[in-house]
């Protein structure tokens, strides 16, 4: 199936192709050095742009004509004012002319070429032409509307930071860069998109992380060819392994401290400007059902949490497979007294236990997708008023049976503990392909299906790694974080499952002996 859509869509590598030169993209055009020209050329190149400010000023007392430019909204009006008309208008004459110590402006730059000036002043920089200078002068001024640093809305925990990435991405490096203070810790920095340009910046340990990963990452991240990247998600999906996989190969997140642990594991995490989640590259299968509340609490605790998170995996992916199995075709395997009970409440219902399942499914789905949507008031109310008043009158009218109601129900719960979103969105999503194996071919379909996927996973890689990873290929040192989470003393080395140069992440603690 999965070839028969990559035949529809075409080829599978297209998103790596070269990119192409955009058509609207200026050629390298140099700045001139009479003032009314520039003035000229910008009008053109910003035509229809009612929010540019053009701002013409007398620099000193030489009395040299100058323009500042910025468009409105997208720069601090304070700093502009303060730091620099106020500097350049009262500029003394033994100054010098390139203006280097004019102005008290942190971050600022010069330029020849008309596509800097172009792109400097959409990313919220303030530009400076002078008259006489065939360059301009690029002030960092950005002050954009910001939101302020608030808890995480999704991956909520209740021993960990209360702090979320926000949409700029200079804040979420200040985030991440408050957990590893370390001069290791790199960045590099790429642009995506020919019609918008969006910074994507690439953070890891320079020596722990694998080299040929990071040029991995660089390579598919610089082939994409888009108008603009608007968040994470969209770029994930460019670089990901396999499109037509159900299981998400790249980890998104919207805490700190989770891409704070993955980078010292030896993993990379990918910030996007203007985009509130982190993506963390590779990702193994094991990593979306690891939160951050398994290293603040003791070792037995986050041990029995774990295996009730991968019990519940079984259970939203199988359950609702096994009921409909065991009833149409395996049902000589069920007690007596409870199959009598189990016809008695089927007796009324007209619709097969595929139907029913599905029919309750998809009730499910949509409630689940109208609480989510709705204000958070609202969304309490449906899912409460939707599941109790639905259910009871489902039964009542005979088109459910309350066996089935209690399937969904203890399915729907299991979902929702995954701690990833993605993830257990993939679990809801192949439920319904298990069902229907199950409605054709009994135990033995669900069986074929859980094989299929098996080998799936195992197949699957992320970024080159193996999915999954340490179970497929099998790797004996790295169990102790995979079903439970053994005492932190004992796992004195990354997870070879990151491909980590620098395996050693800490000592003897306490005098104690790594097992």
């Amino acid at each position: 199936m999965f070839w028969f859509l990559k035949l529809l869509m075409g080829k599978s590598n297209s998103k790596y192709q070269t990119p192409a030169k955009p058509t609207d993209t200026l050629d390298a055009v140099p700045i001139n050095s009479e003032l009314s020209v520039n003035l000229d050329h910008l009008k053109q190149l910003f035509n229809l742009t009612p929010d540019l400010v053009i701002r013409q000023i007398q620099v000193g007392q030489a009395a040299t004509s100058a323009t500042l430019v910025y468009l409105d909204g997208m720069v601090d009006k304070e700093a502009i004012n303060n730091n620099i008309l106020k500097e350049l208008i009262h500029l003394a004459p033994d100054k010098p002319s390139d203006l280097n110590d004019a102005v008290s402006v942190g971050d600022f730059h010069t330029e020849t070429d008309w596509n800097q000036v172009e792109n400097a002043i959409l990313q919220g920089n303030s530009v400076l032409f002078v008259d006489g200078q065939p360059k301009v002068y690029i002030f960092d001024t950005k002050g954009w509307p910001k939101r302020a640093i608030e808890d995480t809305h999704v991956e909520t925990a209740l021993r960990g930071a209360h702090q979320a990435f926000v949409e700029t991405g200079s804040q979420n490096i200040a985030l991440i860069r408050r957990y590893i203070p370390n001069r290791e810790l790199k960045i590099k920095e790429h642009n995506v998109g020919t019609r918008g340009k969006t910074k994507v910046s690439i953070l890891y340990l320079a020596d722990v992380a694998n080299p040929d990963l990071l040029k991995e990452l660089e390579t598919r991240i610089t082939q994409i060819d888009v108008d603009t990247i608007l968040n994470t998600g969209e770029l994930a999906e460019f670089i990901e392994d396999n499109s037509f996989s159900p299981f998400p190969q790249l980890l998104l997140t919207e805490r700190p401290d989770s891409v704070a642990s993955h980078i010292l594991q030896g993993r990379f995490a990918v910030v996007v400007d203007r985009s509130p989640s982190v993506l963390i590259a590779p990702a193994i299968f094991v990593s979306f059902f690891q939160s951050v509340d398994d290293y603040s609490s003791r070792w037995l605790i986050a041990s029995f949490i774990r295996l009730l998170r991968f019990l519940a995996l079984f259970i939203a992916l199988f359950l609702p497979a096994i009921y409909i199995a065991l009833i149409s075709f395996n049902y000589e395997v069920i007690p007596v007294q409870l199959i009598l009970s189990i016809a008695e409440t089927r007796s009324r219902v007209p619709f097969p236990p595929i139907l029913e399942a599905i029919l309750m499914e998809i009730t499910l789905e949509m409630m689940r997708e109208a609480g989510l949507r709705l204000p958070a008031p609202i969304g309490q109310t449906v899912g409460i008023v939707g599941g109790i008043i639905i259910g009871q009158a489902a039964v009542q009218a005979g088109i459910v049976s309350n066996f089935m109601v209690i399937i969904v129900a203890s399915t729907a719960i299991a979902s929702f503990i995954t701690p990833n979103y993605d993830m257990g969105a993939s679990i809801r999503l192949l439920r319904f392909p298990m069902m229907l194996l199950a409605s054709m071919f009994g135990i033995v379909g669900m069986v074929c299906g859980a094989m299929a996927l098996v080998a799936h996973f195992v197949s699957l890689e992320t970024l080159g790694t193996p999915y999954g990873s340490p179970l497929a290929p099998w790797r004996f040192a790295d169990l102790k974080d995979v079903f439970i989470r053994l005492p932190l003393w004992t796992m004195g080395k990354r997870p070879k499952g990151t491909n980590a140069v620098q395996s050693v992440r800490q000592g003897n603690s306490l005098g104690r002996e790594d097992p």
